[in-house]
């Protein structure tokens, strides 16, 4: 496998890996929204402040921003980009076995096209 092919393939196991960090974040963020309980603008922000979930959420969307940058140093905006798309579908999963929230079909039929979306994208990367 010569450089480039590595760092493409560097690229997309990074970009993956950004779409696993943003679900685990939106994660923390809703449960840490979930759990602030203050009345009025002050002690709402001193809540959130002190909120573990939510720092650690939005702490994990700036690990994932910095992934992202290094993965665009070698791959193709257009490749990568859309797999971050992936992140709405792990979110789902996630919403249903943490928050025992419901799908819809509707729902479900969205997360396959969002998958089949990025399927096709991945077939066209290699012509």
């Amino acid at each position: 496998m010569d450089k480039s092919a590595r760092d493409r393939r560097r690229s997309l196991i990074l970009v993956t890996l950004c779409t696993f960090l943003g679900a685990a974040a939106q994660i923390l963020i809703k449960s840490g929204a979930s759990s602030i309980h203050a009345q009025g603008l002050v002690p709402t922000l001193l809540a959130m402040l002190f909120n573990f979930n939510l720092v650690f959420g939005y702490s994990l969307y700036g690990v994932s921003t910095a992934l992202m940058v290094l993965a665009l140093r070698y791959g193709e905006l257009s490749i990568l980009y859309p797999i971050i798309a992936l992140t709405y579908v792990w979110v789902a999963i996630l919403s249903i076995l943490i928050f025992q929230e419901h799908i819809s079909l509707f729902k479900a039929f969205g997360i396959g096209v969002i998958v089949a979306g990025v399927g096709v994208l991945g077939k066209g990367s290699k012509s």
